[in-house]
């Protein structure tokens, strides 16, 4: 655990001279002051992630971690477990959404076996089982501490593994059935919110089964009473392996001063775990989108986050952060590629 502690207590403030060049250039390009709104404010905070007052990003990844929920036994979603592998082999072979998007964006997408119910064998596949799902929270902690210390590892090796061979702007994305339930149980111990408030309809349950859900998710917290002030106790007790090697990914690109780009609820999920073990983590995400997932939108307003992208998606995979890479892009080629007023000669406010 102290080494997983020691990488987020190693995340450093955003570099403020970078971003006072950046902002410095934003104010001599030809445009009135401000007209590109967060476009002008994404090129400031990637400048200030990355120490260069015009950043580039040339190598961008999702990072998809999978992983299956033994809470699933109790009813909470409308798929069976068994669509976790099933979609990482879509993953695996370019069927899904986020491949799609992602091959417009140019992302390469890494599809990562963090605690898949059942074998997967894939040459572009990461295995890294830590275990063959989670233990149902309604009757146990999701995790015991090994095997959640374990998945954040995992996390934290994978980033480290792909920065080695080159990546400068990194999405988040998940896989398994079962995640809104544990991401729920998530949000609603470390928001200190009622389980109703922060809890959704997931794959696309009815009115009954999302009453049935609220009433697991109530049982698993007054069963093992996570400890909100502990955000490794909330994730071992209620989470999922997934979760945990996501907290690795976002608090690892953190530590390296990569921009990280993080997609919905279960991503939110993973993101407020990470900010818990730093605050200064934070200043490293970017949300790529706001989830119709009830629990979202409270999560980003803890974080202190405005979505880039607001598309009524609840799918996962990381597909709203994969989105936003092309809005993040575009703000940092205004940046670099506008000209000045002096290289234009155009006149500013105060030449009349």
């Amino acid at each position: 655990m102290q080494h997983i502690r020691d990488r987020a207590i190693s995340v450093e403030p955003l570099d403020t001279a970078a971003m006072e060049l950046a902002s410095a250039r934003q104010q001599q390009l030809t445009k009135p002051a401000g007209s590109l709104g967060r476009l002008e404010d994404i090129a400031v905070q990637i400048a200030g992630i990355t120490g260069h007052p015009v950043p580039r990003i040339e190598r961008k990844a999702v990072i998809i971690m999978a992983g299956d929920h033994g809470v699933t036994n109790e009813g909470v979603s409308a798929y069976p477990s068994a669509v976790t592998m099933q979609m990482v082999y879509n993953f695996l072979q370019g069927g899904a959404a986020i491949n799609a998007l992602a091959h417009f964006v140019g992302a390469k997408v890494i599809v990562v076996d963090v605690g898949v119910a059942a074998d997967i064998s894939h040459p572009d596949l990461l295995s890294r089982k830590v275990a063959f799902g989670t233990a149902d929270m309604a009757l146990e902690p999701a995790m015991t501490h090994v095997q959640m210390l374990e998945a954040i590892q995992v996390g934290i090796d994978i980033f480290d593994a792909q920065l080695d061979q080159g990546i400068d702007l990194v999405a988040t994305g998940d896989m398994g059935i079962g995640n809104t339930t544990a991401a729920s149980a998530i949000t609603a111990s470390l928001l200190q919110m009622p389980v109703a408030l922060v809890t959704g309809r997931g794959t696309g349950i009815d009115d009954e089964q999302l009453a049935h859900k609220i009433q697991v998710i109530e049982k698993a917290l007054a069963r093992h009473v996570p400890n909100p002030q502990d955000p490794l106790d909330v994730l071992m007790k209620v989470g999922g392996l997934e979760i945990a090697g996501l907290v690795g990914v976002i608090v690892a690109a953190a530590s390296r001063r990569v921009p990280v780009v993080i997609d919905g609820f279960i991503s939110g999920a993973a993101a407020l775990i990470a900010i818990e073990l730093n605050p200064l983590v934070r200043e490293y995400l970017l949300a790529g989108h706001v989830s119709v997932e009830r629990g979202h939108h409270l999560i980003l307003e803890r974080l202190g986050l405005s979505p880039l992208l607001d598309l009524k998606l609840r799918l996962g995979e990381g597909t709203g952060a994969v989105l936003a890479m092309s809005l993040i892009e575009a703000a940092l080629h205004t940046h670099s590629e506008m000209a000045t007023f002096e290289e234009a000669g155009v006149s500013t406010r105060e030449e009349k």
